[in-house]
């Protein structure tokens, strides 16, 4: 994984995969991995942090794992 800015590049045995972080938060690359930091207390900084987050951490799950839908079907018949 590399940080280039705001934008966020993963490369896997599945492909690579790019997004760009929004402005309220603070993306560093460090030795531990990627750290995310809102750049304020504000409400929609802090909302942008988890949905930043998450979107990182989906990167990385779709560059090793790639897509993958389980479909359960129940009922009668």
């Amino acid at each position: 994984a590399t940080v280039s800015g705001q934008t966020v590049t993963v490369k896997g045995p599945k492909g690579q995969l790019a997004w760009d972080v929004v402005d309220n938060v603070a993306v560093v690359m460090g030795e531990d991995g990627i750290k995310v930091d809102p750049r304020d207390e504000t409400k929609p900084a802090r909302a942008a942090w988890g949905m930043s987050r998450t979107m990182i951490a989906n990167l990385m799950k779709g560059v090793s794992d790639g897509f993958e839908r389980k479909l359960d079907i129940t009922g009668v018949g």
